[in-house]
């Protein structure tokens, strides 16, 4: 039985961050994530993929936040179970929870944070009638690895801000880059729609609105594809591939059996305080929850995940006063007992 003072459900930027809040706080936590290595999507999914709306990073690489959060929370020494899916949860008479694995590792801790995201998932795919036939020999649905399409002919067909930035980033790295969506408009940035147009407008993206990718030509891997506009014959593109991007299916998975009051396939939490679900103990922080004005952004799960530990904090030491300190005057509390003091100077400015 593995004990702690949290458990996160879920490895992801919120999972991480959760650990530093929870440290300042002297609350040990414990991971549990599906995937064999911590970073949620930004590891799995793209790795080398740009973020833009991370406070003081004007431009970073998932895998790279991933990396920083990592080394930001490992002076408090979570613990992880990686490679295994939570299964079951159940309540004790002493009110906490025994979280157990789909390979029957038990966890057990006064406060659970689910920080799953939008649980498991899979590529939403177009309607091609031989799509399967070239997975993995010229279609992805995902870009871990960019610098595989180096010099050549790419595809990529979406709306969304993947589609829109991946498009930006291969447009330096392949012999050239097409994005085609079935709409002039985007769902995207509205800045990453006007790179994209600026780009087009230098030659560096071929752009072609409203249409869509109709077939997929080619002798054991993709060669060409077939592009249909609106009210016009079909024509041939030859391309290296194709990169569908037309996001992702997300599923809870046992989650959704845990008595959690779900809404829209996330689970429903309170805002206006703290986070918790219906279940007291039980927090949902990140992009697997809801509520009202729900904004699905890493930094909003940074947010609620700060919120969510002072929660916790009270429910592992009723009675106990906590004071908010600031990190800038009293520094960062390792376990050893050592303390960061803040610069004398920063100090002084502060008052």
């Amino acid at each position: 039985m593995i004990k702690t003072d949290i458990i996160i459900i879920g490895a992801g930027p919120t999972g991480l961050f959760t650990v530093f809040e929870a440290g300042l706080l002297k609350l040990k936590c414990h991971l549990i994530d599906a995937l064999p290595q911590p970073g949620g999507q930004c590891s799995e999914l793209y790795p080398k993929k740009p973020i833009y709306d991370i406070p003081g990073f004007p431009e970073i690489l998932a895998g790279d936040l991933t990396k920083n959060l990592l080394e930001q929370g490992k002076q408090f020494e979570p613990g992880f179970t990686l490679g295994e899916r939570a299964d079951t949860i159940e309540k004790q008479e002493d009110g906490s929870f025994i979280v157990t694995t789909n390979k029957g590792t038990q966890h057990q801790a006064p406060v659970v944070a689910i920080a799953s995201g939008l649980g498991s998932f899979e590529p939403r795919k177009p309607q091609l009638d031989n799509l399967a036939d070239y997975e993995d020999n010229g279609v992805e649905y995902m870009i871990k690895e960019p610098e595989m399409y180096r010099d050549k002919d790419v595809v990529i067909a979406g709306g969304g801000d993947s589609a829109l930035d991946w498009s930006i980033f291969l447009a330096d790295v392949a012999k050239s880059v097409t994005l085609v969506h079935r709409r002039n408009e985007f769902r995207g940035h509205l800045d990453s729609v006007e790179k994209v147009r600026e780009l087009k407008n230098l030659g560096k993206i071929n752009l072609i609105t409203p249409a869509e990718v109709t077939n997929i030509i080619g002798d054991g891997k993709v060669e060409a594809i077939e592009i249909t506009k609106k009210d016009e014959a079909p024509y041939e593109l030859k391309t290296d591939h194709f990169i569908p991007l037309f996001g992702l299916s997300p599923k809870l998975g046992p989650i959704a059996n845990w008595g959690l009051e779900i809404e829209k396939n996330a689970i429903k939490v309170n805002n206006a305080l703290d986070y918790q679900t219906n279940i007291p103990g039980i927090f949902a922080i990140g992009d697997g929850n809801s509520y009202p004005g729900k904004l699905k952004l890493i930094l909003c799960g940074f947010h609620e995940a700060t919120i969510m530990c002072q929660a916790a904090y009270k429910i592992i030491n009723p009675g106990k006063k906590f004071v908010l300190k600031y990190t800038t005057v009293s520094g960062v509390d390792g376990f050893d007992g050592t303390r960061k003091e803040a610069p004398k100077a920063v100090v002084q400015a502060i008052g």
